[in-house]
């Protein structure tokens, strides 16, 4: 491809070289610098690619794309593109490299602190029942056709998302799904093309610290940038931060709700309660006017809900589609139930922090179980307060605290087991401590009450325990079973 076609879109300056050149590849690892390619010399946390500028011309490259200057290239065969940001400049220049493969799909983009992963997956169900090809590029996985790749970031880099996409529209698709984070939005990941659909689930204070987001207000600003890259926004109107997350929005907007101001509406909520499985039912209003039932409890499931009914809206899908789908998704780790006994409920939940428990045992709270049992552990070689902030929660709102093991990393497993019990001992919450993982499950199962709801937190979606620095495979639904085989 002639660089020009590369850069068509950009404001930039060539400080060196020529421009007439054919580009066989786009790269920004210089470990995997070719003959001929270009390369975008990307500052990051831990390194700089503008000191690789020399090495990489060495190996092959004949174009740099470089926001500052670089040494030991001026007497080279080189061009030099200098442009205001190279993330932003690669999103570009990949979109070009690839074809623009998101021109060829309905692009719809899910950001917020909580929701997003199970909003992507409602509106994956709704859009395949109704016949569309759907792929979904999220924190678990992404989904290409039958394919399925864990994923390594929330949002991908600019470079991989492009390609993803074109590998998409190979396979025959008409729509991606995905969650857009503040990182990517802030590091240019989600530029080079516009999203068809653009949804804002909630904002609470999150990723902020090293190597995230200097404050809540810069978090604020990376979410809005969203509905600067997209054709409609969809935002759940019930949101303290939702008229500041779409300030100077570019698209059109469509809000959703409880609340009477919301042109899409749920109401008349009623929590459902079957043996080993709880939900919510309700009547959709405003823009649509239908009973639904979303089978996974509370009212965060009902705003999940209603974000992926005012998407699927515009697809024109039949109603009787969006009923069914609603009650058949079911979200990895994601209070996600697993059926073990008519007498009591179990899930799963990647519940990790003191937030999200917070929300969760609240949530549960409401449908009056008989017990209410949370077991869970924290991260190693992570923050010492969220440990005190989770038992602290856990005592608060659970009548049971199962402490156990999660991924101790390079610290002892029962010196977080203490950091656990300093939070819980600030209540009046009973609990037990049970190290291995497995037999604390055990325990919840083999001491399950009629009228019990059990909480597995903190693991979700992930299949492995790492312990000093190695992960060994661990599916909570993999012991479940093996429980219950040997249990039988």
């Amino acid at each position: 491809m002639k660089l020009t076609q590369l850069l068509e879109k950009l404001d930039y300056e060539c400080v060196q070289g020529s421009m007439d050149r054919e580009v066989p590849q786009v790269i920004y690892d210089s470990r995997k610098v070719t003959e001929g390619c270009l390369f975008i010399c990307i500052a990051g946390a831990n390194f700089d690619g503008h000191e690789f500028a020399a090495e990489v011309v060495e190996k092959g490259a004949k174009v740099l794309v470089v926001s500052k200057e670089v040494k030991g290239v001026g007497e080279k065969d080189v061009t030099v593109i200098k442009v205001a940001d190279t993330r932003y400049a690669m999103a570009f220049i990949s979109a070009a490299y690839f074809g623009h493969p998101a021109e060829k799909l309905k692009v719809i983009g899910v950001t917020g602190t909580k929701g997003k992963t199970t909003t992507t997956y409602l509106v994956k169900s709704i859009l395949e029942n109704a016949g569309y090809k759907v792929g979904l590029v999220g924190t678990i996985e992404v989904v290409i056709g039958k394919e399925r790749v864990h994923a390594l970031n929330t949002t991908p880099e600019s470079y991989l998302l492009q390609e993803t996409f074109a590998r998409m529209v190979e396979a025959g698709l008409d729509v991606v799904v995905m969650e857009v984070s503040s990182q990517a939005l802030m590091l240019h990941r989600t530029q080079g093309f516009l999203f068809d659909y653009g949804i804002f689930t909630n904002l609470e204070p999150d990723h902020i610290g090293p190597n995230e987001h200097a404050s809540f207000e810069e978090y604020l600003a990376c979410k809005s940038l969203l509905f600067r890259q997209c054709r409609v926004g969809i935002v759940n109107g019930d949101d303290v931060h939702c008229e500041q997350v779409i300030a100077g929005h570019t698209c059109e907007i469509v809000h959703y709700g409880l609340g009477e101001k919301n042109e899409l509406r749920a109401e008349n909520l009623k929590l459902v309660h079957k043996p080993g499985e709880l939900g919510v039912s309700f009547h959709v209003n405003g823009l649509m006017d239908f009973d639904a039932e979303v089978a996974a409890p509370g009212r965060f499931s009902v705003y999940n809900a209603l974000s992926a009914i005012a998407i699927c809206r515009h697809f024109r899908i039949r109603e009787d589609d969006i009923k069914r789908s609603l009650l058949a998704v079911h979200v990895k780790g994601r209070i996600e139930m697993v059926k073990v006994s008519d007498q009591f409920t179990l899930m799963i939940d990647y519940a990790h922090n003191a937030m999200a428990l917070k929300s969760l045992l609240t949530t549960l709270r409401e449908y009056e179980p008989h017990r209410l049992i949370c077991l869970f552990g924290c991260g190693g070689n992570r923050s010492r307060l969220r440990r005190f902030e989770m038992g602290e929660v856990s005592g608060n709102l659970a009548d049971l605290t199962v402490i156990t093991s999660d991924n101790p990393r390079f610290e002892e497993p029962q010196a977080i087991i203490e950091d656990i019990k300093t939070g819980i001992q600030k209540t009046n919450g009973s609990y037990v401590e049970i190290c291995d993982r497995k037999e604390a499950i055990r325990y919840c199962i083999r001491n399950g009450q009629p009228g019990d709801i059990i909480v597995l937190a903190g693991k979700g979606h992930e299949d492995y325990q790492e312990i000093k620095g190695v992960k060994y495979p661990m599916d909570e639904r993999v012991l479940i079973q093996e429980i219950l085989q040997e249990e039988a």
